[in-house]
């Protein structure tokens, strides 16, 4: 292992000198539990680039570790593949340290750059074409929209090496650099995590870059991503795992997801729980009071329904479930049906205003609201497991229908 702030090798040419954020928990509204890394790469050949930075926090550490391995001087290029200041918030200051030749990145990329920080004189590079600098082979593809309309990724044949960016990356920050130092499970969760706050608006454009890359016929034997571990052995891996989950096929899985003023609405949702669970389902409830707006998200890319439980508060949906509400149809989820459900005092609106959002989200309403006004008797219990059982069946239906 690396001692502090030092460069770790990743392939004959390449180093990490990215930067590890242990603390970040916030990312866009996203909870990251785990924290997360800003990885930017040396490729040390006959002249050295730099591709990307790291968040301007960081920029000492990003210095160091290069430091370790070459002088900063001594890099010619920088190759900026994606002008969000998690990436690129320090460049100005590496231009400003190690004075390079040339600064690369894509047309638009060299646009955001200018407007983002004030950088003139970037040059701009041909999506597609392979070109030879600093002695090495770089293929350079637009990546638009994943996630920024200026990313892109850049491919070191050499090396057989894939600066994959934001593509195949996740949130995940520990002293571990490789995906195989990892227990698989952890880094299927963090992947799950990431494309379901982050990309899953753009599914179909991640399955179109797979499909475009796999066309190419790139041999690619690492993947060094923007965040997260760098994959250098089965690849394949993230790339199955990116792929199921930017086709978004429904299990037979519902997200129950609720807060609850004094308790009613839970009693119901915990019941709609028991039947989907007792009919052959899996049941993920969820109160708000205990969970995160992301992870209600990362719950849902997989499930094929979509419950939401909310009292009336004046007249209008619970603050905390019109939140989470707002950022899953942001997200554009696909392949859901759903509906409302919840209790109320006095006029209870909530549950159709719910409906509403859901249909402008796309998602299949079930049935009616689910309402009950005041604590849920028996009769009422009953007829939400019974609600569980008839959501249950939907689920097969989806299923089946795949």
């Amino acid at each position: 292992m690396a001692g502090p702030n030092e460069a770790v090798r990743v392939s004959d040419k390449v180093y990490w000198v990215g930067a590890i954020d242990y603390n970040i928990r916030d990312f866009h509204g996203y909870h990251t539990a785990l924290g997360s890394t800003y990885n930017a790469y040396l490729i040390k050949g006959e002249d050295n680039i730099l591709i990307d930075t790291v968040k301007r926090d960081f920029s000492e550490e990003l210095f160091s570790r290069v430091s370790s391995v070459v002088d900063l001087s001594d890099i010619r290029y920088i190759i900026s593949n994606h002008a969000e200041p998690d990436h690129a918030s320090s460049l100005a200051m590496a231009i400003e340290k190690i004075k390079p030749e040339k600064v690369f990145a894509s047309k638009i990329g060299v646009q955001n750059l200018k407007a983002l920080y004030g950088l003139e004189g970037v040059d701009a590079v041909e999506d597609g074409k392979e070109v030879k600098l600093g002695g090495v082979t770089l293929t350079h593809m637009e990546t638009r929209m994943l996630h920024w309309p200026d990313s892109m990724i850049t491919y070191l044949a050499e090396d057989k090496l894939l600066f994959s960016q934001d593509a195949l990356s996740m949130h995940l920050g520990s002293s571990e650099r490789f995906a195989d130092e990892i227990q698989m499970d952890v880094l299927e969760e963090m992947a799950n995590r990431y494309f379901a706050n982050i990309l899953t608006p753009y599914s179909q454009l991640v399955l179109k870059l797979l499909d475009k890359v796999a066309a190419i016929g790139l041999e690619i034997e690492v993947v060094a991503p923007d965040h997260g571990p760098i994959w250098r052995k089965d690849v394949g891996r993230i790339v199955e795992i990116y792929r199921t989950l930017a086709l978004q096929k429904p299990k037979k899985k519902a997200v129950i997801f609720y807060d609850s003023m004094w308790g009613n609405t839970e009693k119901m949702a915990r019941a709609i729980g028991e039947g989907v669970a007792d009919a052959g389902a899996e049941a993920k409830v969820m109160s708000l009071k205990a969970n995160h707006r992301s992870d209600v998200a990362g719950e849902l890319l997989d499930a094929g329904a979509l419950l939401v439980g909310s009292p009336t508060l004046n007249n209008n949906i619970f603050p905390s479930v019109a939140d989470v509400m707002t950022y899953l149809k942001g997200l554009k989820f696909r392949n859901k049906s759903g509906v409302a459900f919840g209790s109320y005092g006095w006029s209870g609106e909530a549950g159709k205003l719910i409906c509403d959002m859901l249909e402008s989200m796309n998602v299949e309403l079930i049935t009616d609201p689910l309402k009950n006004r005041f604590a849920p008797d028996a009769d009422m219990l009953e007829t939400c497991r019974e609600f569980g059982k008839t959501t249950a069946a939907k689920l097969e239906e989806m299923v089946r229908d795949e």
